[in-house]
């Protein structure tokens, strides 16, 4: 054979192997591809709250989002009213690896994450929705998504769910001013810092599992609460007596989206990118429909009876100074950082 009939040959067989490589490609491709539907990525999530509550009807239509946009690589599943993790059940879950994602309420978190109460802190008391915002969508709530990382082995999807302010209820006592509170047993949400703030405005703090709010009101075992307008037209509270409102907002109850790391891990890159950006995308129409629904609850009590007061700007500011005098007292008790309680005033440094 001369060479140039065996440089021929060899340049054909060339050519025949790498046709027969492309023909093998494409069949793995598509193999690799369906083994991926077959066997998608799943991500459960558990919701304590019944499926009527706006957070179930905001992560419901996210999980659709995800599970459509990956195009039946991620399957999600939602797990409603505690049926599996009740309560702060779903957070241990989520570090146990038993569910995939959780939407805990911020408080729940600072058994563990302590920074995570961060909106007790007396700067933040009386605050509006803007000032809130500035500290949970940045230094502040950027300090707790580290936390949560490193203490619950948990990744934060993004901007956090706004659930609402908590004010203070009252069933006999007309509350006009703060001089009002003086004597008056209220319920607490539990935690120390709502403690506190009850014994600052001159009343006593008491404890009650939240199904028990109608019967130790009724009864006359407190005379108040410490809730949100939706708390207490989902109990119809004004059917045991309650009748007045005073709206300081004391503090803003947050709901923080979070994936269990190994999950996360699992999670190929284009994938967190959809997972990321549909929650990034959205998060302002779910905070908008959480607050939609406070205000939907508001109008609901005033319409049963329930009536409004609010202090004056001048008061609310006086009352948050001499709170805000005492605010490493606050930080000791719920163990709230040096670096967050820095962070929270740097946040808010451009409003005072």
């Amino acid at each position: 054979m001369t060479g140039s009939a065996h440089r021929t040959t060899a340049s054909s067989r060339r050519r025949l192997l790498a046709s027969a490589l492309a023909l093998t490609a494409a069949p793995a491709l598509h193999i690799r591809t369906a083994a991926a539907a077959d066997n998608p990525l799943l991500l459960r999530c558990s919701l304590e709250t019944p499926p009527s509550h706006i957070r179930n009807a905001v992560v419901r239509d996210y999980l659709g989002k995800v599970e459509a946009a990956s195009g039946g690589r991620i399957k999600a599943q939602l797990y409603e009213e505690g049926q599996y993790f009740p309560g702060t059940q779903a957070v241990k879950a989520l570090l146990q690896g038993q569910i995939e994602m959780a939407v805990p309420a911020s408080a729940s978190l600072a058994g563990i994450v302590p920074d995570a109460d961060f909106f007790q802190l007396p700067a933040l008391y009386g605050r509006d929705i803007e000032a809130v915002r500035r500290v949970a969508d940045g230094q502040g709530g950027r300090l707790v998504a580290t936390e949560i990382e490193r203490q619950l082995r948990a990744h934060v999807i993004g901007p956090w769910l706004e659930l609402g302010f908590f004010n203070w209820f009252s069933t006999t006592r007309p509350l006009i001013s703060y001089g009002d509170f003086k004597g008056m047993k209220i319920r607490n949400c539990g935690g120390a810092a709502p403690a506190w703030r009850t014994q600052f405005v001159g009343a006593n703090p008491s404890t009650a599992s939240l199904p028990n709010v109608p019967l130790v009101l009724s009864q006359g075992i407190c005379d108040g609460l410490i809730a949100t307008y939706e708390m207490v037209a989902a109990a119809r509270l004004w059917d045991v007596g309650v009748c007045y409102a005073f709206e300081d907002r004391q503090f803003m109850g947050e709901y923080i989206p979070l994936v269990s790391l190994s999950f996360w891990q699992r999670v190929p890159s284009d994938l967190r990118q959809v997972v990321t950006d549909l929650w990034q995308q959205s998060v302002e129409r779910y905070r908008a429909d959480m607050a939609a629904a406070q205000a939907r609850a508001q109008a609901l009590v005033q319409s049963h009876g329930i009536t409004i007061a609010a202090p004056s700007a001048q008061e609310l500011w006086a009352m948050r100074d001499r709170m805000i005098a005492r605010q490493d007292e606050v930080a000791k008790l719920t163990r709230i950082s040096a670096d967050m309680a820095a962070a929270v005033s740097a946040d808010l440094a451009a409003l005072d």
